[in-house]
């Protein structure tokens, strides 16, 4: 989520907070939540918030990111922000053939930060947002199109990842779906707050700090850095962690970058974790203005190969209108720097199940609609 996109949002949400539903906000931590949350490395007592590495990034951020000039090209500058026309996507896509058996991965892409996962037979769902819009009124950040699987087409989840509590990573619909399942939750610390407000039982979430592991389903997750920051009213900055995740099996590994800007945790994830067999880095809704929060286009391919990566699949690109770019910018940016850097890029339609060391079809489908 760009800070663009916070600072006009929110500063209405202010205005209309008494008018609207406050349960889309969730829940920050308080009592026992808050005082384990108090005692992380991350958090900064003094302002009550966590913070990053390095401690007032967000500072240069916000002075760069709220001016006039911004205002007007966001809200009357030209561009092509929104496709013309449908995406190429695979619906319904393949899902009894995601759900065979597998000794490896497979993925499905829905669009922006949320994956669908079979790690070797664990069905995991990464950041999912099936909803409408990605923000708390339905008028705002709607999608391109709905989704390539409704919720209730959904096949059974055994984990959700969540990486951090932004409208386009944590969706209350969504996360309200699962609320009579089995389905667990990892989060990072402070965001379980939101799900238990939205009826998930707390016996079923995990909150880890950075660096910190825990092993379920025959797999390890391990909470690492990310340099951004959370918040969901424009008044909460802060009080739940953002993170990335490894993911691993005895023989296999995925990295997820949820959001971040770049920063020397990627070098380090590297070289506690690398080489990492499947990457989904985040590309898109980048700007000069707010490149502390989210990578550069060169930056995406650097990160990727900081982690000591294998293959990279870009995300949080393709769904939602949250930066002032060309709606397929990012994909062309990565397909450039991926092949001066060299680079094996995974391009998959919405709905495409792709699997990891097996031939898959990847086209640059994107290129047939630009310009229309």
């Amino acid at each position: 989520m760009t800070t663009t996109y916070l600072f006009f949002t929110f500063a209405f949400m202010v205005l209309m907070v008494s008018l609207s539903n406050c349960s889309v906000y969730g829940k920050n931590p308080e009592g026992e939540d808050l005082l384990r949350i108090q005692k992380s490395p991350q958090y900064d007592s003094e302002k009550q918030s966590f913070v990053n590495r390095i401690p007032n990034v967000l500072d240069e951020m916000k002075r760069n990111s709220t001016d006039l000039a911004l205002i007007k090209e966001f809200f009357f500058g030209s561009g092509n922000r929104v496709p013309n026309s449908k995406l190429p996507e695979r619906k319904p896509p393949d899902l009894p053939g995601f759900l065979e058996p597998t000794d490896g991965i497979k993925f499905i892409w829905m669009g922006h930060s949320t994956l669908l996962i079979n790690f070797q037979n664990k069905i995991l769902m990464v950041d999912p947002v099936l909803s409408g819009s990605a923000s708390p009124f339905s008028f705002l950040v709607k999608r391109f199109q709905p989704p390539v699987l409704s919720i209730n087409e959904l096949p059974e989840i055994d984990i959700v990842l969540i990486s951090h509590d932004h409208y386009d990573h944590l969706d209350m619909e969504t996360i309200s779906s699962f609320r009579d399942k089995k389905t667990k939750f990892i989060t990072p610390l402070g965001v379980g707050s939101h799900l238990v407000s939205w009826g998930i039982t707390k016996d079923r979430i995990e909150e880890k700090d950075w660096w910190e592991s825990l092993s379920t389903n025959d797999l390890k997750f391990t909470c690492t850095p990310a340099q951004h920051f959370s918040g969901r009213t424009g008044m909460d900055s802060g009080k739940t962690l953002w993170a990335s995740w490894v993911i691993e099996s005895e023989d296999k590994k995925i990295y997820f970058s949820g959001d971040s800007g770049y920063d020397i945790h990627f070098k380090e994830i590297g070289g506690k974790f690398g080489p990492i067999d499947l990457v989904f880095m985040e590309n898109g809704q980048y700007n000069e203005r707010w490149k502390e929060v989210h990578l550069l286009p060169r930056e995406t391919s650097q990160a990727f190969l900081d982690v000591k990566g294998k293959v990279l699949v870009p995300i949080h690109w393709g769904m939602f209108e949250l930066s002032l770019h060309d709606w397929y910018e990012p994909v062309e940016e990565s397909e450039r720097y991926a092949s001066e850097m060299g680079i094996e890029l995974w391009t998959p339609e919405l709905g495409q199940v792709m699997e990891l060391e097996k031939q898959n079809i990847i086209t640059k489908w994107w290129k047939d609609l630009i310009g229309k």
